[in-house]
Parts: structure tokens; C-alpha cells; sequence
């Protein structure tokens, strides 16, 4: 039998993850065996343990993907320097969301809708699987890590109040964006454009966390 080659084989696993996120997100991690996910990926019922230990691990790679189409447009925001407010931040991340479909890591276009009910059941499974606490709380600390960063260049350039702790703003931060995911998922908010409209005003408002018009 002729060796699988590396661009097949991370095809192959391309599938298998893409067939998994459809799975996660119409039935739920705990009601998807990993039969169903060959099943949908239309290969064979071993197949996907070629390429990830059990479910648990596949899990783990589509919170990750989850939370880094949101995450990794507010750290280019940071990347890029400047003065960046509250409000910035959190539109920074909510863009991509708006579009509807994002670009996986195997460069394959995926609807941002699978994508954030996959995050959202990833939260609950973070109480009951400490790999993926472990990973998440990682990857949580990264960016509010950046995000804090961020609110001290702001604070140098007059755009964040002195009197802000930046730790804790961005702390803030990712509360206004975990809130959003999930009334975005579970709530009906769908006027995303609508959302950061009167995010901004509501911060400018309130004369402590302010944001550009």
C-alpha cells in the first residue's frame, strides 16, 4: 500500500475535525460517538483514530479553533499598537463574527455559527475535563494578558482612564465577550452592527470606559 502523503493526510484530518464541529454542533458533544463522526466525514469507522485519541481530543482542537477567531483579531488589534479603547477591543473580536463564515486553521471556510455553539458547550465541559481547563484557562490568560497591554497603551495615550486597573478592565473585556457569544448563540442577538453601536455609547456614557464614535 502506497504511503498516505502528509497533504493527504492533513486533508483526511481536515474532514474528520470539520464532520466533528457539524456533529458538536447539531447534536451536542455527549450524544456524538465517534461512529457518527466517520459516519459524517463518510470514511470508515477507524479512520479517525488514526489521526486523535478519542472524542475528547477532537473536542479540545474545535474549542481552540473556537475561541481563536475571536481572540486572534484583538491581538493583531494589540499587535498593531496605538490606542485601542474598550470598545475597540470587543469590536475587534465581534467582526468576525458578523461575516458569518471564518477560515479554519487547514484553510477550509467554516460557519461561525458551528464554531461559537461548539465554544459555548466547550464551557460546560470546561467543569468536568481538566485538559481542557488547563488548555483554556492558558489561552484565556494569553489574551487578557494582551488585552491589558492594550488598555495600558490607551491609558498613555488619554483613550482609557488612568483610574482603570488594566488587569481588571480586560478582565471586562472578556466579560463583554463571553456575554456576547453567548446571547449570539443561545439568545437571538443578531444585529451584531447594532450591538457594537450601543456598546459604544453605553461605554462613552458612563465617562470610565470610553469609545470611539
Amino acid at each position: 500500500m502506497p504511503r498516505i502523503t502528509d497533504e493527504r493526510r492533513a486533508a483526511n484530518r481536515a474532514q474528520i475535525v470539520a464532520a466533528a464541529r457539524r456533529c458538536f454542533s447539531r447534536d451536542g458533544f455527549h450524544q456524538t460517538s465517534m461512529p457518527d463522526i466517520a459516519a459524517e466525514a463518510g470514511v470508515s469507522v477507524g479512520a479517525p483514530y488514526r489521526y486523535f485519541a478519542g472524542k475528547e481530543e477532537i473536542i479540545l482542537e474545535i474549542a481552540g479553533e473556537a475561541f481563536r477567531v475571536m481572540f486572534d483579531p484583538v491581538e493583531r488589534l494589540v499587535d498593531a499598537g496605538g490606542e485601542a479603547t474598550v470598545a475597540d477591543l470587543v469590536a475587534a473580536a465581534v467582526e468576525p463574527v458578523s461575516r458569518g463564515l471564518t477560515v479554519d486553521a487547514s484553510g477550509q471556510a467554516v460557519p461561525v455559527d458551528e464554531l461559537l455553539r461548539c465554544a459555548v458547550q466547550a464551557w460546560g465541559e470546561l467543569l468536568r475535563h481538566p485538559e481542557l481547563r488547563q488548555q483554556a484557562g492558558a489561552g484565556f490568560e494569553r489574551v487578557r494578558t494582551r488585552i491589558a497591554d492594550a488598555l495600558r497603551n490607551g491609558q498613555r495615550a488619554g483613550s482609557v482612564p488612568t483610574e482603570l486597573d488594566p488587569d481588571r478592565g480586560a478582565r471586562v473585556v472578556m466579560a463583554l465577550l463571553h456575554g456576547f457569544v453567548l446571547q449570539y448563540t443561545a439568545f437571538g442577538l443578531e444585529d451584531t452592527a447594532g450591538f457594537m453601536h450601543d456598546l459604544r455609547v453605553v461605554l462613552s456614557g458612563t465617562g470610565l470606559l470610553r469609545g470611539h464614535h
